[in-house]
């Protein structure tokens, strides 16, 4: 699952983990914790030179750089959620979700937006937890991803009401052939 930074990605994947029986792949990122975030949990907030270890030694699944911070999927938790057969849903950005397409081709890749740029900023702007050049930046990128997603993702979910885009969601992976694959190496 990917989608612009403000457009619910984190909400919908909660409410999926509440209702179907996904492993959820905690990321590596660089930024620092958002109040309330716990390492681990949310996120695995590791220092720059450790998160380019992990990148150099082949650690990651995938990574991609956003808003000036690295992000990546540790692959050996995924691999193991994958042999013994569990799903396993990633919340990433879309330079991530490329990568991923062409690992795991057959991966089941959708795509959140807001439903405008405008309730898109209004929502980046109402956290008040980051700076307006760094809003302008993360609506350039959301330009870019909205423009590339048809192309990129199986589906594209509006989140314009938090419960319909969980439900719509939930409705697409079980219409899918959602399971274990292994990727293509």
């Amino acid at each position: 699952m990917a989608g612009p930074s403000g457009a619910g990605k984190s909400t919908i994947v909660r409410g999926l983990l509440a209702r179907r029986p996904f492993r959820f792949s905690v990321s590596a990122t660089t930024r620092r914790p958002r109040p309330g975030e716990i390492d681990g949990v949310h996120y695995r907030f590791v220092e720059l030179e450790r998160f380019r270890r992990m990148v150099a030694n082949a650690e990651l699944l995938e990574w991609a750089e956003y808003g000036s911070n690295l992000y990546g999927t540790p692959l050996q938790p995924v691999l193991s959620q994958l042999e013994t057969g569990h799903d396993v849903l990633l919340e990433i950005e879309v330079n991530g979700a490329r990568q991923i397409r062409q690992v795991y081709p057959a991966a089941t890749m959708i795509f959140i937006r807001a439903p405008s740029l405008d309730e898109l900023e209004r929502r980046l702007r109402a956290r008040g937890d980051t700076d307006p050049d760094a809003i302008d930046r993360r609506l350039e990128i959301a330009r870019h991803e909205l423009a590339e997603a048809p192309a990129l993702f199986d589906h594209i979910v509006v989140n314009d009401d938090v419960d319909r885009a969980i439900d719509e969601v939930v409705a697409l992976l079980d219409g899918s052939t959602v399971g274990s694959r292994q990727p293509d190496r």
